[in-house]
């Protein structure tokens, strides 16, 4: 895991082994004027769809359209396989051998160990990938902001619709990880305020899942009125095709997937997907600055477009480099922590989410929106698939800050 999967150099910046090659003090100059971003994420596992080479493309979409601002910009890419193990490495090789910030991360599990070493490192870290809310709760970071989606913002926006909908009982299928158990806990805690019951949860083992059938059996047994799936990527797609098979909504059960993706339903198709209700802070057709996005990105995308994981890859790397351009790149370097506050200090705003703002928290704010999956006969195409239900306002889409209990703003 020593190696990179992929090195993309922009902006006139030269390549790390060419260093040697030019004259020492010339060397140094351009290392030193070198912004370096590493996009960690699963690139082979069951999250490469929602991110993946995807969410590389986008964060060199942000590097390309920033320009040249008199710095030279870096962007590597390496695959974490879903192991905090071998993410805690690729994070310490990188910040060790002069990486700047890493941008990405999905998988809490992951998400929680490289938060430790950016903060470790005083280096940079921006969370698009990881959906716990720990991350700006009880493992906040002063070196860590969190963009895009968290599990209390899915909770709040899709368990708390379908309670009100009127399933008042569910049964969780859960990931056995950091993630899985802080959606089910957000979700659960959501669905108990409302009024309603949680008869019962199963958590299976990540990433080595494919057969949810004996788990859903016993969501059946449970008589829930919904059954939710915390979990994402393949295993949402694999939980729900095989709550098809064994007919599961047939009886009246309703399917709550806590967090989904577009390419998710791509993957699972019109014909089962259709009636899903989902949340995303994004969706390539929700609006003209997000059509044109899109546009932009087809000729690194081809035939897909953005989803709310790979579009947080541009937003954020967008805003990281304008905060590099006000500071200055030695301030930059000099600390993460630094550059965190600075990127909090600035107004957010680009064709993906819009306008926003950054919490003391590290907490990215952004509207949080619920779909519903259309039916082939309502679809207009490929990726159509969504039609809006209703819109949280970003002040009220997270965890107050208030009752996040983040412990550097104690102290």
């Amino acid at each position: 895991m020593t190696e990179f999967n992929r090195r993309t150099l922009i902006g006139g910046a030269a390549a790390t082994a060419a260093f040697g090659a030019l004259p020492l003090s010339r060397a140094r100059a351009q290392a030193a004027n070198t912004i370096r971003i590493g996009v960690l994420n699963d690139q082979s596992g069951p999250y490469r769809d929602i991110s993946g080479p995807y969410g590389v493309q986008c964060a060199m979409q942000a590097v390309a359209e920033f320009g040249n601002r008199g710095f030279n910009v870096e962007v590597i890419n390496a695959d974490h396989q879903n192991r905090p193990d071998v993410g805690i490495n690729i994070a310490r090789q990188w910040y060790d051998q002069g990486v700047d910030v890493i941008v990405d991360v999905p998988t809490s599990s992951v998400g929680l160990a490289v938060a430790n070493v950016a903060r470790e490192k005083n280096k940079a870290y921006l969370n698009t990938g990881s959906a716990t809310s720990d991350l700006t709760g009880a493992q906040c970071s002063p070196n860590t902001i969190h963009w895009m989606y968290d599990t209390y913002m899915l909770a709040k926006s899709t368990g708390a619709a379908m309670v009100r909908a009127g399933g008042d009982s569910w049964y969780f299928i859960t990931a056995d990880y950091a993630f899985g158990h802080a959606l089910e806990r957000d979700t659960g805690n959501f669905v108990r305020s409302a009024g309603g019951r949680v008869l019962g949860s199963v958590r299976y083992p990540f990433p080595a899942t494919t057969d949810f059938s004996s788990f859903l059996v016993q969501a059946q047994a449970s008589r829930a009125k919904v059954i939710g799936f915390a979990n994402a990527g393949a295993d949402t797609i694999n939980s729900i095709k095989q709550a098809a098979e064994f007919g599961v909504t047939r009886r009246g059960t309703k399917l709550a997937a806590l967090l989904m993706f577009l390419p998710d339903v791509h993957s699972i198709g019109l014909d089962t997907a259709q009636g899903l209700v989902l949340t995303e802070s994004f969706y390539w057709d929700l609006n003209d600055r997000t059509r044109a996005f899109t546009e932009r990105m087809r000729p690194r995308l081809r035939d897909v477009v953005p989803n709310m994981a790979s579009a947080a890859n541009y937003s954020c790397t967008l805003h990281y480099l304008k905060a590099i351009a006000d500071m200055g790149v030695p301030a930059a370097k000099a600390s993460g922590v630094e550059v965190i506050n600075r990127m909090k200090a600035m107004p957010c705003d680009d064709d993906a989410f819009g306008p926003g703002v950054i919490r003391a928290d590290g907490r990215k704010l952004c509207p949080s929106y619920l779909f519903e999956v259309k039916s082939p006969r309502e679809s207009r195409g490929r990726w159509d698939y969504y039609k809006l239900l209703q819109t949280t306002p970003a002040e009220e889409a997270f965890r107050p800050l208030a009752e996040g209990n983040c412990a550097f703003l104690r102290t």
